[in-house]
């Protein structure tokens, strides 16, 4: 297990967590993920082990459709940070672009159908 650190643009919205090792992400092709970009984790990370250090005041949240899935972003730079994901309500998909020790640009990225479902 790795230890990471995030934030969103303004910094606001800070969090951290342990995981595998981030080696790949996932693109999701659904409606939103394919409007707000980014790259998700390819793990999925339970509640007890996400810890918010930043300004909780500032995380909003958004749902559509059947709501299930909560799109969890930072109400002042609008940056996405994590996804409760529809599939597996209470576990989150970290936006790995917004991890301190990794570079995106340089992971191998797998399609997930997100617009199936």
């Amino acid at each position: 297990m790795a230890h990471y650190t995030g934030r969103c643009h303004c910094g606001a919205a800070q969090f951290e967590f342990s995981a595998p090792e981030i080696t790949d992400a996932m693109l999701c092709d659904c409606s939103i993920c394919r409007r707000k970009g980014g790259a998700l984790s390819t793990f999925l990370v339970p509640p007890d082990a996400l810890n918010i250090t930043g300004e909780l005041e500032t995380l909003k949240t958004y749902q559509f459709g059947t709501s299930i899935a909560r799109h969890h972003f930072c109400g002042d730079c609008g940056i996405h940070i994590f996804v409760e994901t529809r599939l597996n309500p209470g576990q989150y998909r970290i936006n790995l672009g917004c991890i301190d020790e990794v570079d995106v640009m340089e992971l191998p990225a797998q399609i997930y159908d997100g617009k199936s479902l």
